[in-house]
């Protein structure tokens, strides 16, 4: 029987630049789509999985977030607080490691959104997840078919679920969508300070411990403000 993480780390510290001018006034995962902040999206998410705690680092506009979070009841929220250095998407999940506990826990980007297939894409993760064969476990949508994403992919995925990054001129079938699950040992020897994620996903895939599952239902990238309208539309769509 799967277990399902009671934990997860939600990424919500950076700067945004690509959503302006919208990002001048509010953080990012304060942004609206269907009338609901990026951020509810996720946490809605994390606590119809039954996760009990999320720990949410902030940066940007920090203090607008708090307010907004001291408001929630359900998952119980941990800010982890990175005015004083930002610490990139590598650099704050390691800050956050006390709070997360040793057991796998769930990570999501605050700014990303998907419509579930007919079983929940957080469920399907625990379903699958295996700590004896993975460090980390990715969500991925496909490239083609994805609303508001045009570029080119990150990973071609072998038929057991491992890895490959694209090489630079490659064009990949499928785009991380900013939910994973992760080990305490993907986080081993991490570098100190600020750092990016990926140099610990690249590490593992050489290994042969990152792996994918491809995502059931439709991700929508809001990269930018006028991305928000085609989440929304799709939104609608699935709901009619």
């Amino acid at each position: 029987m799967a277990i399902v993480p009671k934990t997860a780390m939600v990424l919500a510290a950076g700067l945004g630049t690509r959503m302006r001018p919208l990002t001048d006034r509010m953080p990012k995962p304060l942004v609206r789509v269907q009338g609901k902040p990026l951020i509810d999206h996720v946490l809605d998410r994390l606590a119809e999985a039954g996760v009990a705690l999320a720990v949410v680092n902030v940066h940007h506009f920090a203090e607008q977030l708090i307010d907004h979070l001291e408001n929630r009841g359900a998952p119980q929220i941990v800010i982890s607080d990175e005015r004083g250095l930002l610490l990139d998407t590598g650099g704050g999940v390691v800050k956050a490691l006390p709070a997360l506990g040793d057991a796998p826990f769930f990570h999501l980007n605050a700014d990303t959104i998907w419509i579930d297939g007919v079983r929940p894409n957080l469920l399907r993760l625990a379903d699958v997840f295996d700590p004896s064969k993975m460090d980390a476990l990715l969500l991925l949508a496909p490239t083609a078919g994805s609303v508001g994403y045009s570029g080119r992919g990150d990973f071609t995925m072998a038929s057991d679920g491992t890895l490959r990054r694209r090489a630079e001129r490659e064009v990949a079938p499928f785009v991380y969508a900013g939910v994973a699950i992760l080990t305490r040992r993907l986080l081993d020897q991490a570098p100190e300070g600020a750092f990016s994620l990926t140099r610990l996903f690249d590490r593992a895939a050489e290994a042969g411990r990152l792996h994918g599952l491809r995502l059931d239902g439709l991700w929508m990238h809001v990269g930018t403000p006028d991305a928000i309208g085609a989440a929304e539309a799709a939104i609608k769509a699935s709901a009619q």
